[in-house]
């Protein structure tokens, strides 16, 4: 059984609880941001509910040792390594759309071609760029496939410009329904 009023729990266990609670934390504001940013309201609620009450715990832990160094460094490190934390989890459910914008130079109908033929709806418009004649496509995609998309644009071209924009909305299109990514 652990001694709650012991020395060891009160200056290693508590904080060590503490950061883990801040890092649980962030990590879950951070989903939560993600999810209002993407129109998720229904589902935003529930994990700040979970982000509050857990936050609950690590500060009641900060105002009864209020006198103590340690639990300071532990919640402010936990919310360090809950915020680079949650950016990784933001990268990994990488959830909605962006518009992805190309520009380059060489002919685009092999790229055009290959990202129609994975399913996605593609715009080309011709441009005029300060060395000449340009290629503009644009393509709206889910954001969890923006890496193989970037992958097939550089061995399409690895001079291609490029720009990367969030979707808020997104009404109709043409997105593919199963991936074959090599180009």
């Amino acid at each position: 059984m652990i001694d709650t009023n012991s020395e060891t729990f009160t200056l290693i266990i508590v904080p060590i609880l503490v950061f883990f609670a801040r890092v649980i934390d962030v990590c879950f504001g951070t989903i939560r941001i993600i999810f209002i940013s993407r129109h998720m309201k229904n589902v935003a609620p529930i994990v700040g509910f979970f982000e509050i009450s857990i936050w609950l715990f690590g500060i009641s832990q900060i105002m009864q040792h209020v006198d103590n160094i340690i639990y300071y460094l532990a919640f402010g490190s936990g919310f360090a390594t809950g915020t680079y934390v949650g950016i990784m989890i933001e990268e990994k459910i990488a959830i909605g759309r962006v518009i992805i914008r190309i520009i380059t130079r060489k002919d685009t109908t092999a790229l055009v071609k290959h990202m129609r033929s994975i399913g996605y709806g593609v715009t080309i418009f011709d441009g005029q760029g300060v060395t000449g004649q340009v290629k503009l496509i644009y393509a709206t995609i889910e954001r969890k496939d923006l890496g193989n998309i970037l992958e097939i644009i550089k061995n399409f071209d690895k001079k291609a410009f490029f720009s990367i924009e969030e979707v808020h909305l997104v009404k109709e299109g043409t997105f593919p329904k199963n991936h074959h990514w090599r180009f």
